[in-house]
């Protein structure tokens, strides 16, 4: 019988359970205990979802010798902890997962890629300008990209951080645009869907995403922020040469400020603030379904154990709070 079939996933996980298996690593780092001796702290995940690990008792050496992203042999012991499952790991060690293995690592969504893409190539079908629908045809003739478009997670380790998240990601941010854009009539429509489509196709080149989920070499130096902005300016001059269609003057640089603002704040990673109706727009779309995906995520995971205390998560570093769990209306 195979790894896949007889695997125990993360979500299946009750407390006080032995484990001893292969597991995604994310996040490790070597902290120090009140006593002074260090331990090993991390994320554990597989395909079905992420959860804290803690090893209390880990040599430099041995700290040294597994990856802070990639996958580990685990031994060790599940443990309920302020509401949330905990791994306490006994033993550890850097592992190169087999094929198989990897299809039980990394997440994945639960959408088809093919059905979610075709309707992201629908609502760009509805952009009216000739250059939109020319530049549109131009990115979606580009098919190494667009495979890439339809893998890639769209995050290391927050929203929509498994295989098809970027794709899922920008087509709810698109469906979002298709229904609010006619509240405002003044809104150019065309702009903002195709901010939309473009703003993460950078993470294409960002991420490494084929044996675990990291950042690429051009990822750690120049982020997706500017390389979709770059990718723009050159699927622009292509498109301009291959078509004969006229770009308008200003077209190109609009959008280039929609990638490079969309994360709204200079600490937050973006390049310059919002400063057009359409920039505000994506960006605020944008923080809408990511911040919602990821509260759901942290305050009610596809568990089928939930029943361990407590009422909020732990501290999410990236909302700036601890996440009330409980929907008092479901039964």
């Amino acid at each position: 019988m195979s790894t896949h079939t007889k695997r125990r996933m993360i979500s299946q996980m009750n407390p006080s359970e032995r484990l001893d298996g292969v597991f995604a690593i994310a996040n490790a780092q070597q902290g120090m205990t009140k006593n002074g001796k260090p331990y090993l702290r991390c994320l554990l995940g597989d395909a079905s979802g992420q959860t804290a690990g803690r090893m209390w008792s880990i040599d430099e050496n041995h700290f040294q010798r597994l990856p802070t992203d990639g996958f580990v042999w685990v031994e060790g012991e599940t443990q309920a902890y302020q509401g949330e499952l905990q791994i306490i790991i006994h033993n550890i060690d850097a592992h190169e997962p087999t094929p198989e293995e990897i299809r039980d690592l990394l997440p994945s969504s639960e959408r088809d890629p093919n059905e979610m893409f075709a309707e992201v190539v629908a609502l760009l079908g509805t952009l009216e300008h000739p250059a939109m629908q020319a530049l549109a045809k131009t990115y979606m003739a580009d098919e190494h990209l667009m495979d890439a478009f339809r893998t890639a997670p769209a995050a290391v380790r927050l929203h929509h951080a498994y295989l098809g998240g970027l794709l899922e990601h920008t087509l709810t941010l698109m469906q979002i645009a298709d229904k609010i854009c006619p509240l405002y009539p003044k809104i150019s429509r065309d702009i903002v869907m195709m901010g939309l489509f473009l703003h993460d196709l950078g993470k294409t080149r960002e991420l490494f995403f084929d044996k675990g989920f990291g950042y690429s070499d051009r990822g750690e130096l120049i982020g997706h922020l500017v390389e979709g902005a770059i990718m723009l300016h050159d699927k622009g001059q292509q498109m301009m040469l291959e078509t004969g269609t006229r770009m308008p003057a200003g077209v190109l640089m609009v959008l280039q400020h929609i990638i490079i603002s969309h994360h709204e704040r200079p600490e937050y990673g973006a390049a310059k603030i919002p400063s057009s109706p359409e920039a505000v727009m994506v960006s605020l779309i944008d923080n809408l379904d990511a911040k919602t995906i990821l509260t759901l995520a942290a305050a009610r995971p596809d568990r089928q154990n939930m029943a361990l205390g407590g009422n909020f998560t732990e501290k999410n570093w990236a909302l700036g709070t601890k996440v009330f769990k409980p929907d008092p209306l479901a039964e």
